[in-house]
């Protein structure tokens, strides 16, 4: 048989081999560093019997696909050690993850103390160096096996798999976990790894389902990498949202409110009206949007309408009983349907359109309490949302300028680097979750490639997570843990104006179905406030900072000055307070600093003599003494413009 390894040459072998027996025959070093294979392009475990023609990578830890096995092996490892210490505990899954690897127990919360026992375990398992072997056992005899071991997840996991299957498993000396692999050749090969956190989590993610403890880890080849990936969760952690919009009292959560239902506070507030302020004066007046304003809900009879009654039921806030109220209303989870009834309201002609609609809307999704994560994923949220009515010859520009838009708005915030493109596909094998004929899908899904080819913009294509009614680009960002989430949509739609009856009169006088665009422009404003807390570490643009200016007067003569100052800041739109408190100006500059604001302005006596401040910034410390007017104008041009001004000088916020 023929082997085309990944430089283009070409092995021939009479007998099959394994994967492993393959890459020792290239060479010793690459075998001791392989972690698993890829296959023709698949996937595959280093024990894997090679019996015809292919192509084969050796994937080491330089490798994605290599680094993920050594994780998927330390989880087992952690599974093992978790077993030796804690013999009730039940195991549940463990797979590697972008950022390591994690384990779930059916057990008690398990304390720091208990991750760092658990460390100490698996470096004594690591030491053994154990052959990881693999064996399989048909379903049947499966089941048998993991119920004498009583581990009754696993059963559930194997009576999921056909009848028919082959399952398999791996062994480390006593241990044995059901896994599909790949998997290194021995625990000896997970090298540099630690146990970073534990957490509450569902069975299969669902809350209506066993309670699980979940322990997370991260493993890396070398002690080097490990402490890098150490030192990034670190800075993670003092950007993570959920702790400095707290402590920069920017939001809050309370229990008797509700999970995922976020409280504003004044500062936070402030933000995410200069952001709307700010999308709805570019959307009305640069991008030719009307803007709609409609209710918060609305009777079931409009959801299956849209077809949302079937598709998204289980994601809605449902006001009634279908078997008992002669009406059932929903909270909105889209606008969607409310603003083509806006489109309605008058009949429109081809030289109507492109009709563009856009609301700042308000609206609720039901989701699980086990997803729910600080401002990125809530049950009330607000979107700069949009519909476009077009005549199918003017969708494609459309789209552009869509993404254009969006493009304007990454761009503006300072985030147009930290995203990713996604085309958003159907999958023709589920089709109960979606509606139209496969030729609609198929030749909408290309246009959108063509529009993203065209205009240069990298994407990858996800299958399976388009809407119900069409193919969509998400536009994607990590938060500083690595998770992603969808910041802006733009989806192409040629089915739902059929469901709702819309249509345009053209040039003969006929009348014809329009495409409808949904998408936003910004995005999720609890989302981007979010993103925008992480990305700068809460020192935000001055045009976005709900104090732009503090003025600090070096004693309590110069107040009054100090309040003429914040006057005449006030009066052209500059968010500015005074620090009139009986301390040592050393220790207002330091608050100042520590509250993150862009600028202070020091006054004294020769100040108020002259009409001056003394400017310090965030950006480049001392600034020098300017002429109030000065100051002002520079900083009113910085808001209007939007500048996002290099930080200069590393100022201490802990």
């Amino acid at each position: 048989m023929k082997i085309t390894l990944k430089d283009g040459s070409v092995k021939e072998y009479e007998n099959v081999l394994s994967v492993y027996d393959i890459a020792l025959d290239i060479s010793e070093g690459l075998a001791r560093a392989a972690c698993c294979a890829k296959i023709d392009g698949k996937v595959a475990d280093l024990r894997t019997v090679v019996d015809r023609d292919c192509e084969l990578s050796i994937c080491t830890a330089n490798d994605e696909e290599g680094l993920s096995a050594i994780r998927h092996t330390a989880s087992h490892v952690l599974a093992e050690a978790v077993k030796n210490l804690f013999p009730d505990a039940k195991l549940a899954i463990g797979p590697s993850i972008d950022t390591g690897f994690y384990y779930d127990f059916d057990h008690e919360a398990f304390s720091r103390e208990d991750l760092d026992a658990l460390e100490a375990e698996m470096k004594k398992i690591i030491k053994k160096g154990e052959k990881l072997e693999k064996f399989t056992l048909p379903r049947a005899e499966a089941i048998a096996f993991m119920e004498e071991r009583r581990e009754p997840y696993k059963v559930e996991l194997i009576r999921d798999l056909p009848e028919d299957a082959e399952i398999s498993f791996y062994r480390q000396g006593e241990f044995v976990d059901l896994c599909a692999g790949p998997h290194l050749m021995s625990t000896k090969g997970v090298k540099a790894f630690k146990l970073t956190s534990s957490s509450m989590a569902y069975w299969r993610g669902d809350s209506d389902k066993a309670r699980l403890q979940r322990i997370y880890g991260t493993a890396y080849n070398k002690k080097e990498d490990l402490q890098a990936h150490l030192e990034r969760m670190e800075d993670a952690k003092r950007r993570d949202h959920n702790r400095l919009g707290r402590e920069m009292e920017l939001f809050t959560t309370v229990d008797v409110i509700g999970q995922g239902l976020p409280l504003f506070t004044p500062k936070g507030t402030k933000m995410l009206m200069k952001l709307q302020r700010w999308i709805e004066d570019l959307e009305d007046k640069e991008w030719g949007y009307v803007r709609t304003r409609t209710p918060l809900m609305a009777k079931s009879d409009l959801y299956k309408m849209s077809g949302h009654w079937d598709h998204y039921k289980e994601g809605m806030f449902v006001l009634g009983d279908e078997e008992k109220d002669k009406e059932v209303y929903a909270l909105r989870p889209m606008t969607c349907p409310f603003q083509y009834f806006v489109y309605k309201n008058t009949q429109k002609s081809y030289r109507d359109l492109p009709y563009r609609m856009s609301e700042t809307s308000t609206m609720f999704r039901n989701e699980d309490s086990g997803e729910m994560h600080g401002l990125t994923r809530v049950r009330q949220f607000t979107i700069t949302e949009g519909h476009l009515v077009v005549r199918p010859d003017q969708m494609v520009e459309e789209f552009k300028g869509c993404l254009a838009l969006a493009k304007h708005c990454l761009t503006t915030l300072g985030v147009e680097e930290d995203v990713t493109y996604h085309l958003s596909k159907w999958d023709p094998e589920n089709r109960e979750k979606y509606i139209g004929e496969p030729e609609v899908w198929n030749e909408t899904e290309q246009h959108i490639r063509n529009v993203l080819t065209e205009l240069q913009i990298p994407f990858v294509e996800d299958v399976g997570e388009a809407a119900f009614y069409g193919p969509k680009v998400d536009i994607n960002a990590r938060n500083v843990y690595g998770k992603e989430d969808t910041m802006i949509t733009i989806q192409w739609d040629a089915l739902l104006a059929e469901q709702f009856d819309m249509y345009y009169v053209d040039q003969n006088g006929d009348k014809v179905r329009p495409y409808i665009i949904h998408r936003t422009s910004m995005g999720c404003y609890e989302r981007t406030l979010a993103w925008l807390i992480e990305k700068y570490a809460g020192k935000f643009p001055t045009w976005l900072c709900p104090e732009q200016v503090r003025v600090l007067p070096i004693s309590e003569k110069y107040e009054g000055y100090a309040a003429e100052v914040v006057k005449a800041l006030r009066a052209r739109d500059i968010d500015a307070e005074a620090d009139n408190r009986s301390e040592k100006i050393g220790f207002k500059i330091r608050e100042a600093r520590l509250a993150r604001v862009p600028y202070m302005l020091v006054v004294g006596q020769q100040e108020e003599e002259q009409g001056l401040v003394s400017v310090r910034s965030r950006f480049a410390g001392d600034e020098g003494q300017k002429p109030l007017a000065e100051f002002i104008g520079q900083i009113c041009e910085e808001i209007r413009t939007k500048t996002i001004r290099k930080e200069e000088v590393q100022e201490e916020t802990k």
